[in-house]
């Protein structure tokens, strides 16, 4: 058996020895689709100035990319949807100031008057409907590896720019398109420049970007919602978390998000000169199965359950960052957790007896065990972003140990995406927030078999009903009575291999950063209320 692990890191030390590029108004040179928008405005070298030491989730901030580069685009403050969550998770007004529906299907949203892209152009209904269509064309087509029809699909999308409104006809009832709306894909940008230049009508706008090294941001002086506090921040992409404790604790850098080393958060938050920030967990870290391949089999997927003592993994192997589950919505949710049960609790002797039973066995006495004539060795693929690589490593030398084959491969996230879309994998590591459009409809679609084939080709024709339903249904003790049983089956079914329910965090220096709290929905992270400490 053969088991890999690729270490990759950008080491802060490293980056600030690289020559950085002065920050600018000017569009500055960008990589690829990760190009900025920085024409709105100037920083002066000696204004107000942040460093920011982050994962590398993308090397785009284009929507249409993939997720993560959707995400970038929110997090990092350059751009903003129509709707947005409050730090309680509620959907508020954010581009969109009003709108109207009186049946769920056909929905008046009206444009905020008077906003601007950070390039000076009018935020205007024309320009709102062609960024919107734009997400859903790049789908459509193959150019984009982002889904919107998993959360809804338009019938018509229809734009009055002298009423400052866009009229959407969704395909079937949608009672929250709001919080549909509010979710990265669903960011605006200005379509009319984005061959070159991807803009949006956040905070901050980008000057330049060295590719898996640093994200230039300066002020976007045309900014709608209130002063603007920094005129330029650095964003250091630094994979390794140890790292970016280090440079917090040296002064390189003034906030960084995710320290996923125990010891490290535990000494920052000891420390009177750093303030730690953390939220309640609404992220599932989990393992996602391909049913296009040898996980389809029942036995072996109920087996590789059966052998994870994810309890151990949660509080030791990944020193607590996590809350052990066996569900796919986090036990902190209220979406009864506690009516379900665990039907493939630890239990590593159950896991050798269930794949001997079902005739998987080592034939020729390598170690390994055959499915089908063939040594079974599972293609693991993780990211080490929330200590997932961690997971897949414990994950890997635990079903080595009852004879499944497992070769773990640690990639970038965007990397890890691709072969992810192309079902170009045994297993793969996810960690995501389960109510991304403020329920957890949206992320329960994953495994509903009209999108499940990005996640795993997962197919239950019950699901599929029960999750037809809960997209139409209004009434809420219904809605959660479907969320519960749609639980189960997935545990019954052995979908996924869950580990634990996340917390996310932050952590700045108390003298130089006030106002550096993470929010339970993650797509904030460089917001107008982090700024300098008086």
């Amino acid at each position: 058996m053969k088991k890999a692990k690729k270490f990759t890191a950008v080491f802060l030390t490293a980056v600030l020895a690289a020559s950085l590029a002065a920050c600018s108004g000017g569009s500055g040179s960008t990589s690829g689709s990760a190009s900025s928008g920085g024409s709105g405005s100037a920083a002066s070298a000696d204004g107000a100035h942040l460093n920011f030491a982050c994962y590398n989730y993308s090397n785009s901030m284009d929507p249409i990319t993939n997720v993560n580069s959707s995400w970038c685009f929110l997090r990092y403050g350059v751009g903003e949807c129509l709707f947005r969550f409050d730090e309680n998770v509620v959907v508020e007004e954010a581009l969109c100031d009003s709108y109207e529906t009186e049946d769920y299907i056909t929905w008046v949203l009206h444009i905020r008057d008077g906003v601007q892209f950070s390039n000076g152009n009018e935020v205007t209904a024309s320009g709102v409907k062609a960024s919107l269509e734009r997400v859903y064309e790049a789908e459509a087509n193959g150019t984009g590896n982002s889904t919107p029809s998993q959360y809804v699909t338009f019938s018509s999308i229809e734009a009055d720019d002298a009423a400052g409104t866009v009229t959407l006809v969704c395909d079937s009832q949608t009672v929250n398109l709001p919080g549909i709306l509010a979710y990265p894909w669903y960011g605006i940008v200005d379509t009319s420049v984005i061959d070159t230049e991807v803009i949006g009508t956040g905070p901050y706008c980008v000057s330049s970007i060295a590719e898996n090294s640093t994200v230039e941001l300066v002020k976007n002086e045309y900014y709608w919602d209130g002063e603007v506090p920094y005129d330029s921040i650095t964003i250091y992409l630094t994979e390794d978390s140890t790292t970016k404790a280090m440079a917090l604790k040296s002064g390189d850098v003034d906030l960084v998000e995710n320290i996923t080393t125990a010891s490290d958060l535990e000494e920052l938050e000891a420390d009177s000169n750093y303030y730690v920030s953390t939220t309640a967990g609404v992220r599932l870290g989990n393992s996602y199965f391909n049913f296009n391949g040898v996980l389809a089999n029942d036995a072996l997927r109920q087996a590789i359950l059966y052998a994870i003592d994810d309890t151990t993994m949660c509080e030791v192997t990944v020193g607590g960052m996590y809350t052990a589950g066996c569900s796919v919505l986090p036990s902190s949710l209220f979406y009864g957790y506690d009516q379900l049960t665990d039907t493939f609790a630890y239990d590593p002797d159950r896991a050798v007896q269930v794949l001997d039973d079902a005739g998987i066995v080592d034939t020729d006495g390598d170690g390994c065990r055959e499915l089908d004539g063939e040594n079974i060795n599972l293609n693991y693929i993780a990211y080490s972003s929330r200590n997932l690589d961690e997971f897949a490593q414990a994950v890997a030398i635990t079903l080595e140990s009852i004879g499944i084959g497992c070769t773990v491969t640690v990639q970038d996230y965007d990397t890890a995406l691709a072969n992810q879309s192309a079902g170009s994998f045994d297993l793969i590591t996810s960690n995501a927030i389960v109510v991304p459009t403020g329920d957890p409809t949206g992320f329960l679609g994953n495994f509903y078999s009209g999108n499940s084939s990005t996640y795993g080709y997962y197919s239950n024709e019950e699901y599929d009903a029960l999750y037809e339903q809960l997209l139409t249904t209004t009434d809420s003790d219904e809605q959660l009575q479907l969320i519960i049983d749609m639980q189960q089956i997935l545990i019954d079914d052995a979908a996924t291999l869950v580990h634990g329910y996340y917390n996310s965090t932050f952590a700045s220096r108390a003298d130089a950063v006030s106002g550096a709290d993470i929010t339970p929905m993650d797509y904030y992270w460089i917001t107008t209320e982090i700024c300098p400490a008086e």
